[in-house]
């Protein structure tokens, strides 16, 4: 019995479907599990005032993010929450921005760095911005201030 060309072709993606299948899970069986966890540890909260309306302002998560597989480097990382304000037209919902300047210094080495960027954010907050910071290894401690009137955020980190 000959069965049609259809047929044909549907068993064999079906078998190689399953064979893909099987095959992918023996990967995934042996695969290492040996990436280092990623650490993360809070920075403090900075509250702000930023340009773009007649009041604009809110607050800023800075957080640090260290893993062994990283060498002598961490992660530095800053997020707004809800930037709000009066803008000189209609909106109760401007976009603001402001100036960051996280300064960070080794403790244990005596090494110094300065990150300076730009943060946009308005009503829902803003993206997160993060950078990979060479602080060597050791005891890190950081300060967080804006462009604007801020009440600056404090924070330690080991790297």
């Amino acid at each position: 019995m000959h069965l049609p060309n259809w047929a044909s072709r549907t068993s064999v993606l079906r078998g190689l479907t399953v064979l893909f299948v099987v095959i992918a899970g023996l990967f995934g069986a042996i695969a290492p599990a040996n990436a280092a966890p990623t650490f993360t540890t809070e920075l403090g909260q900075v509250q702000t005032l930023a340009n773009g309306a007649i009041i604009c302002g809110g607050s800023l998560r800075v957080w640090a993010s260290t893993n062994p597989d990283w060498g002598d480097q961490a992660i530095l990382n800053v997020q707004s929450g809800p930037l709000a304000g009066i803008s000189g037209g209609s909106s109760l919902t401007p976009i603001c921005s402001v100036g960051v300047k996280v300064a960070w210094r080794n403790v244990t080495t005596g090494k110094t760095g300065e990150w300076n960027f730009v943060l946009v954010g308005g009503f829902y907050g803003s993206i997160q911005y993060a950078l990979f910071q060479p602080t060597g290894r050791g005891h890190v401690v950081t300060d967080v201030t804006t462009s604007s009137p801020n009440l600056p955020g404090h924070g330690e980190f080991n790297v």
